[in-house]
């Protein structure tokens, strides 16, 4: 199977009667296993209502999600929870670290969690990749803004999930910082075979991507393949974006 997430004819709507809000409408589209994705829209276009709805974090109106050959729609929240935990990676804007635990303890944290034993030889592999194997015993407070997404994106790894989703993961990262980042995404798509989705407001983020998403009034209006930061930025102005 080629196809990592499949939606078809999602819609979400929120609210009710006249006050109803159709976030995304009707929106099908297959992301390929092992590619990254970027989703783009202006603000209000539905990109994260895309996302929450993509990785089981939120329930489409209608129309049905597929994780793999899983259908997620008909599922209860137990059932949701444990398939987030065991094949969804999520790294967000807040990097979420528990201040109290070790790095090598904030990643490992999933697998504890699910009640399952780490992989010693994994989580060393794992920290060596994002570039904190010297930082396993630090706390969050030691590092960098740029070295706690990198614990993250190390916790998001280490349960060697489907899909890495990503909203917004360099959105509170200075530019040099979130070029290392983003460079790191890059790397495990194409070093680890790694599927990733990600939400973003900036076009140098998307153009790291192999394909570029764009979400207008809760539909994909358009999609780009081998993205440059400039045609990126275009299509969004067009958009309304970034006028």
């Amino acid at each position: 199977m080629s196809e990592a997430v499949v939606l078809d004819a999602v819609s979400k709507v929120y609210g009710k009667g006249r006050g109803a809000v159709a976030a995304l409408r009707e929106v099908s589209v297959s992301l390929p296993k092992g590619g990254f994705t970027a989703v783009m829209g202006p603000s209000g276009s539905g990109k994260s209502t895309f996302l929450h709805c993509a990785a089981g974090l939120d329930t489409p109106s209608s129309g049905s999600v597929r994780l793999g050959g899983t259908e997620l729609s008909g599922m209860n929240e137990t059932k949701l929870t444990e398939l987030r935990r065991q094949r969804i990676g999520f790294v967000f804007q807040a990097f979420n670290l528990v201040p109290s635990l070790t790095v090598e303890k904030n990643v490992t944290l999933p697998l504890k969690l699910a009640g399952v034993k780490a992989d010693r030889a994994w989580t060393a592999e794992v920290l060596r990749r994002v570039g904190l194997g010297d930082r396993a015993g630090h706390r969050p407070a030691e590092l960098s803004g740029g070295q706690q997404q990198r614990v993250a994106i190390a916790r998001a790894l280490v349960t060697r999930p489907e899909v890495v989703f990503g909203d917004e993961p360099t959105g509170a990262l200075d530019t040099m910082t979130a070029k290392d980042v983003l460079t790191l995404l890059r790397e495990t798509v194409d070093e680890l075979g790694q599927t990733v989705v990600m939400v973003t407001h900036d076009p140098v983020a998307a153009s790291y991507a192999d394909t570029v998403l764009f979400l207008a009034d809760g539909r994909i209006v358009d999609s780009m393949s081998a993205p440059t930061a400039g045609a990126v930025a275009e299509r969004m102005t067009r958009l309304g974006a970034y006028v």
